[in-house]
């Protein structure tokens, strides 16, 4: 029978593994976000190149190869699952002499930092990569030609066009998306458990194996989950709205405040 009671029992007696679980998740959510961000522009970038007539040989091969590699990569990473691609991480790199088990830090903090945990780090920084290059290319192709045109009759050259207009305001474009995948990587990092990545999930299981509590422990992974994701969600909504120039309050008062200072 479940009983709301053991929950915070549950809590209160693992709070340090359940922490530490929580900070790894973040830290696989938020790392992997960023960074694959930042390889998804390159990515964008690889694929939208176009190889000109103009160009001498040597540089059309080169041009092709790397487009070839940027559609390649996307293809494969987002048509395999990530739980699969770490466990082919994990076996490849056995392959190769190199065991993320034997790589420990000095000082582990929360018993968070380790070997797997720079595995995880890897694995979805990668896969997070070949969704930003899809999510990033659709922002490039959607910038009004005309920005272009006018950016380039002021004298600039294609780069400074590229990254000081085109490349915001794609990435403003695609904000939102940018956004969903940070909440897609909170939740789809409990996969990383299977190379022994400590994250939430991970610790939650081995809870319930240990208290012989499933019902409730799960019941503890998804309320997290849905508090984090959440939170997420409302981090991402206020960043949109300073954006587009609102005004921002954390007030829960304040459009109240405001109303009565307009009568």
């Amino acid at each position: 029978m479940f009983d709301w009671e053991k929950i915070g029992k549950i809590f209160a007696e693992n709070s340090d593994l359940i922490w530490s679980g929580i900070a790894t998740t973040l830290i696989l959510s938020i790392f992997g976000t960023v960074v694959g961000l930042i390889l998804g522009i390159f990515l964008a970038y690889g694929k939208n190149i176009k190889v000109k007539d103009t160009d001498i040989l040597i540089i059309k091969i080169l041009k092709s190869v790397l487009r070839g590699f940027c559609v390649i990569y996307s293809v494969v990473l987002r048509g395999t699952p990530m739980m699969v691609q770490a466990l082919i991480f994990k076996y490849g790199c056995q392959a190769l002499g190199l065991n993320w088990e034997n790589i420990r830090f000095p000082s582990e903090v929360l018993n968070v930092f380790n070997g797997w945990l720079i595995a995880g780090l890897i694995v979805i920084t990668l896969n997070t990569a070949a969704y930003m290059g899809e999510i990033v290319q659709s922002g490039l192709n959607g910038v009004d030609k005309g920005q272009v045109e006018g950016a380039r009759s002021l004298g600039m050259t294609s780069a400074q066009t590229s990254i000081s207009v085109i490349l915001p305001q794609a990435i403003r474009n695609a904000l939102p998306t940018i956004g969903n995948e940070l909440i897609v990587n909170i939740k789809d990092s409990s996969v990383l458990n299977v190379i022994a990545v400590s994250e939430l999930f991970y610790r939650l299981k081995d809870i319930a194996t240990t208290t012989y509590s499933f019902l409730e422990a799960y019941v503890i992974l998804a309320l997290i989950y849905l508090v984090m994701t959440l939170i997420a969600s409302g981090v991402l909504k206020l960043v949109e709205m300073k954006l587009d120039g609102k005004k921002i309050s954390l007030n829960p008062f304040g459009r109240y405040l405001r109303a009565r200072k307009e009568i």
